[in-house]
């Protein structure tokens, strides 16, 4: 491995309390030469103090602004506001290649500082698979959220949890009727979480995938109480709730989970909506009568931090052992350089806007 000097940051999204690196995986890292730098965090499910213990130095939250140039800086969601030219390597879950809202400023911030976007999503092996996600467990808590919401038991604000303890929640009661649900995207890593909450709710929902997506029987989607989208489309496909799908007079659907939230995006199969919904507000009515309810939160995984961090950090530390020589960081940058092609800037401009 290349000597890395990897700068763990603190979260600026207040809800946000997931880690990509744990604890146990830190020192992994430091054993193998890896100079480590951790952000104090109040927020992070892992106290400080687990990070300092297996060899971390310990810096305030915010501090990565001011870290030597040479230093990798690692997230997971967004950057704050400031500094408008970020001039390190960052790396995190950009969302900024499908035209999403806010994606052109945050690539002309890379250009105006010379730095460059390593996007977590774009992190994947030779068959385009990706090698570290919060799949699993971003499918397991919107099925679970729409099963809560359409049994009558979900409460608002929404609050960090244990999965025993969501579980319990989850099963089945006295009382509860049955319903009918559908998972599309239920062969990828979202949709196999999405069939495992459902199971926990005593629930066998209708699974989808390419062959069903591909041929879309419109009508049997909206027949069905529950859905689950956990498809992340690469490339534009006809949508699969549309505005007048809303009013139809047939329609049975009265709970929507979108997993995926590509809202803004000309990629998103679900344009019902113009905004994700949040911690503090989880649930928003989107029909009256009959009522439809959009459950559409970006950060479901920090729902359940310290399981989703454990199963996320295990899966990117050995391709941060090997940061800077391996596949999956070349097509990192490569796609990255692309997506400047796309917006009209060089490599010869960067730093310079």
């Amino acid at each position: 491995m290349t000597e890395l000097h990897l700068w763990l940051r603190h979260e600026a999204r207040t809800t946000e309390r997931r880690t990509p690196v744990v604890p146990d995986d830190a020192r992994r890292l430091v054993e193998a030469g890896v100079e480590l730098t951790v952000e104090d965090s109040p927020q992070r499910v892992f106290p400080t103090r687990e990070y300092e213990a297996v060899g971390a130095r310990i810096v305030p939250a915010g501090s990565w602004v001011s870290a030597p140039s040479e230093a990798v800086v690692l997230g997971l969601k967004e950057l704050p506001d400031q500094p408008a030219r970020l001039r390190h390597r960052h790396i995190f879950f950009g969302h900024a290649y499908k035209q999403q809202p806010g994606a052109a400023d945050l690539l002309r911030r890379f250009a105006a500082g010379g730095g460059e976007l390593l996007d977590l999503e774009y992190l994947v092996d030779d068959d385009g698979r990706r090698l570290a996600a919060f799949g699993f467990w971003a499918g397991y808590l919107g099925a679970a959220l729409a099963v809560l919401q359409h049994r009558g038991r979900l409460t608002a604000p929404l609050r960090p949890t244990g999965k025993d303890e969501l579980d319990e929640t989850l099963r089945p009661a006295p009382g509860d009727e049955e319903f009918t649900a559908l998972v599309v995207g239920a062969l990828g890593r979202s949709g196999r979480g999405a069939r495992a909450a459902f199971a926990t709710a005593g629930a066998e929902p209708t699974c989808w995938d390419l062959a069903e997506t591909g041929d879309l029987d419109r009508a049997a989607l909206l027949a069905h109480d529950v859905l689950v989208n956990c498809v992340l489309a690469t490339t534009p496909v006809p949508p699969f709730v549309r505005e007048e799908d809303l009013d139809d007079p047939v329609r049975r659907l009265r709970t929507l989970s979108d997993v995926t939230c590509d809202v803004g995006s000309p990629l998103n199969v679900l344009p019902v909506y113009d905004r994700t919904t949040e911690w503090t507000d989880p649930v928003r009515r989107l029909r009256k009568e009959p009522p439809l309810d959009l459950i559409a939160i970006d950060n479901l995984p920090s729902l359940l931090p310290r399981e989703s961090s454990v199963d996320f950090s295990a899966d990117l530390t050995p391709q941060l052992m090997d940061f800077g020589v391996g596949g999956p960081w070349v097509r990192c940058l490569d796609r990255f350089r692309r997506a400047f092609l796309e917006l009209g800037v060089t490599e010869e401009e960067f730093g310079r806007a």
